[in-house]
């Protein structure tokens, strides 16, 4: 899809938050609050070193994580690296291309107006933008309104009439409205749920008229300034260049990846242009965490807030909506509120679960990293599936054991020619997990001591006799007191290390 190049970056960072070891690259970030309980700290651990073996495997360049409980940024972390070449690591403050999340802000931006009296939502788009002069298809659809637009249900085309994701050559504000005349519905409107970036770019264009400024600089100072977004940008300034995270492809069979340039979005930054990072990220996290719980009126009036991450659109059977601006996912324990981005060598997610008052971000700088919930290696739903629900235990009063001192020595992680074994105390106790598989929580097992450095793989009621349940678990402890080899039943697993590799 995209272009074949080689071009290099800037990458030297500020690196804040204290330092913590891990296998791959660095890993840059902090525990605090509530993400200091041993019961939270625990699945923290696995998330940690389950996702430093994925990137080990695929090679995934570099993500940055954060988690954020009503208004406190309890956990953020880097993994890997924002530029290979240089080893420049990521940071909760790395700057990642965040495309569509721009949507959010482009959407705020119209309800404020809407709030305002400036607009209504059920306007007819031609109505602020007199030259919106695309080919409507079918002669009995309703006219375009701004509610089509924001809730992706206008029938427009996805993009605005030029090749501009594979040549990066995106257009600007007037290619954009001039190429209307060109182009045609491709459905009637109110028909079907149609993802359009086009749909979000004339919404910009609305946003400058009604205001007189452009849309950029209409955001940065009416929405991420107030917020404290200091780092965050729908311009990007030059003086943020060092933060920026080089922009990787896909790993391809040769194990090669591409590396992408800046590219500007042009005319196309409502809908894609915005950059930001984990940390101003949580900020906006934040204020929607506030807003809906504590009402008032700050950016939006609470019930503005409301009234966008509610559904408007439902798609096929309820497991996925669509609200004004912000995506909904619904699962069986929760309902998903936020949105994802892909862009040349970027894929990232920010997802609140207003259940339990948290914020999940997660960036990446790779086109085969797995930040959106439902995928099959997805780094947000392992967090909501096993910190979240850790948070919620020990929010309501979760005793949880501490690891015996001498156990510590036996954690780690174990390579044999079947599986990467890991060994940590998990939700009170001593545990092994399979780190090559997308969910190692939904087969753990747990191990009964037996004597000094030895247990017992408990067997779970139902289970059925494969590998080794029943026998026993031994580390051989070397005179410097670590493990030199994991026996599992018959067989050994030797310690590992777990590095970066990537692009060749």
């Amino acid at each position: 899809m995209f272009n074949r190049m080689r071009i290099s970056r800037f990458g030297v960072f500020v690196v804040l938050g204290s330092l913590l070891t891990a296998p791959v690259g660095k890993v840059l970030g902090e525990r605090k609050g509530i993400a200091l309980h041993p019961h939270v700290g625990g699945n923290l651990d696995l998330l940690e070193v389950w996702l430093q073996a994925r990137m080990a495997y695929a090679g995934w360049p570099g993500v940055s994580i954060g988690i954020v409980r009503d208004q406190q940024l309890i956990y953020s972390k880097g993994f890997g690296y924002a530029d290979i070449k240089k080893k420049t690591p990521t940071t909760p403050d790395t700057l990642y291309r965040i495309a569509s999340h721009s949507k959010l802000f482009t959407a705020i931006g119209i309800l404020q107006l809407r709030d305002q009296g400036r607009l209504k939502l059920d306007d007819p788009v031609k109505a602020h933008l007199p030259n919106f002069n695309i080919t409507i298809t079918d002669p009995e659809a309703r006219p375009v309104t701004i509610r089509h637009l924001l809730t992706h249900s206008s029938g427009l085309p996805r993009e605005a009439g030029s090749a501009y994701w594979s040549d990066f050559n995106f257009p600007d504000r007037e290619q954009v409205i001039e190429r209307l005349a060109g182009q045609q519905t491709i459905l009637p409107s109110e028909s079907l749920f149609k993802y359009s970036n086009l749909a979000y770019a004339l919404l910009g264009e609305i946003i400058a008229d009604k205001t007189d400024e452009s849309f950029a600089t209409y955001v940065e100072e009416k929405i991420m300034a107030p917020l404290g977004m200091d780092d965050s940008s729908v311009v990007f300034p030059n003086k943020h260049q060092s933060q920026l995270a080089v922009g990787y492809g896909r790993r391809l069979p040769d194990g090669t990846r591409q590396v992408f340039p800046f590219i500007d979005a042009r005319g196309m930054a409502p809908a894609t242009g915005v950059t930001s990072s984990v940390n101003d990220m949580a900020r906006f996290v934040s204020w929607q965490l506030r807003l809906r719980n504590h009402g008032g009126n700050e950016l939006l009036a609470a019930a503005t807030l409301r009234e966008m991450q509610r559904p408007h659109w439902l798609v096929v059977d309820w497991k996925n909506g669509r609200g004004l601006g912000f995506g909904i996912v619904h699962t069986q324990d929760r309902d998903l509120i936020g949105h994802g981005g892909g862009y040349p060598g970027y894929r990232t997610g920010t997802q609140i679960s207003s259940k339990e008052d948290i914020g999940v971000i997660v960036f990446t700088n790779s086109l085969d990293a797995e930040p959106y919930p439902g995928s099959t290696w997805s780094i947000n739903d392992r967090i909501f599936e096993w910190v979240v629900p850790a948070i919620t235990e020990a929010a309501e009063g979760r005793q949880e054991k501490r690891i015996e001192p001498e156990w510590q020595k036996l954690v780690g992680s174990f390579r044999s020619i079947i599986a990467d074994t890991h060994i940590l105390f998990l939700d009170g106790k001593m545990s092994m997990v399979n780190l090559n598989v997308p969910n190692p929580k939904q087969s753990v097992m747990t191990l009964e001591p037996v004597s000094e450095n030895v247990f017992k793989i408990h067997r779970k009621p139902g289970t059925g006799g494969y590998g080794s349940v029943g026998e026993a678990v031994s580390f051989e402890v070397g005179p410097d007191k670590a493990v030199q080899r994991l026996k599992i039943g018959a067989n050994y697993a030797e310690p590992v290390d777990y590095e970066v590799r990537t692009a060749k």
